[in-house]
């Protein structure tokens, strides 16, 4: 997919002009004679890149995708293999693979969802009204590029209809990812994944005997979840939950949490 927006031209044509007028009188209070010049043609990109979206039914939807990430640090937990690896080596492992392994779980609790378009003033409005806010405070809001992405996985992955213990097998080949910079015990990780992945292809065998391309397929769809961006899952579905709390705080805490 080309990420350059094919209507960035003709809608700052548009927009600009506005912007730019409304931010060099604002000082002045006194807009100037343009400013609203090009306002009989308003213009509203349409393009997946630039159309920023939000959830429809925001609360039921975080509220699952809070379940989904709670049971996703869980599983973490409770694999012996990824407790006996140093603790910088877990959270390295869980730093990069905690966003794919929750849209494993969102396909494998099959948690769907819906958006919307964000309202297309809401940058005007805040122009208008001179709200300064902090670099902190300013966040970027889920494009509808990246929530396609998402959803044509977790649609690929409903398709294969995998049993949960294809989907156990198929998180351990995730957590265990060799590839993460600066391992301490990375031949160890090697040598899990390794196993993983030997296992689900037996289990793949075992319950689907005469489909020979099955696992290729999940290893293949497996691959789209590194496509999907952390910051896509955050911004989408924590985002409104959490505030402006580091969610990667919130999972190391969750997972060196010991306590019952």
């Amino acid at each position: 997919m080309d990420s350059k927006c094919n209507c960035s031209t003709s809608g700052d044509r548009f927009l600009n002009p506005i912007l730019y007028n409304i931010l060099s009188q604002m000082d002045t209070g006194r807009p100037s004679q343009d400013t609203f010049s090009n306002s009989s043609a308003p213009h509203k990109c349409n393009c997946e890149v630039r159309r920023m979206v939000c959830l429809i039914r925001s609360s039921e939807v975080c509220k699952e995708a809070s379940v989904v990430l709670v049971k996703t640090v869980h599983f973490m937990r409770n694999l012996p293999a990824f407790n006996q690896l140093p603790p910088s080596d877990q959270y390295a492992l869980l730093k990069s693979c905690w966003a794919p392994l929750f849209i494993l779980g969102l396909a494998q609790e099959h948690v769907d969802f819906d958006v919307t378009d964000v309202p297309a003033d809401s940058m005007l409005k805040r122009i208008l009204l001179n709200r300064q806010e902090s670099p902190e405070m300013e966040r970027e809001q889920p494009a509808m590029a990246g929530v396609s992405k998402l959803k044509c996985c977790l649609k690929k992955f409903w398709s294969l209809d995998l049993s949960p213990k294809e989907y156990a097998y198929l998180k351990g080949t995730t957590i265990f990812n060799p590839d993460v910079p600066e391992l301490q015990a990375g031949l160890f990780v090697e040598g899990l994944q390794q196993e993983a992945q030997h296992a689900l292809k037996e289990l793949v065998q075992l319950l689907h005997p005469g489909n020979q391309e099955r696992f290729a397929r999940i290893l293949l769809t497996a691959s789209m979840l590194r496509g999907i961006t952390p910051n896509l899952i955050i911004e989408l579905f924590f985002r409104p939950v959490i505030g402006q709390a580091n969610l990667l705080e919130l999972l190391v805490d969750m997972l060196f949490c010991r306590n019952p």
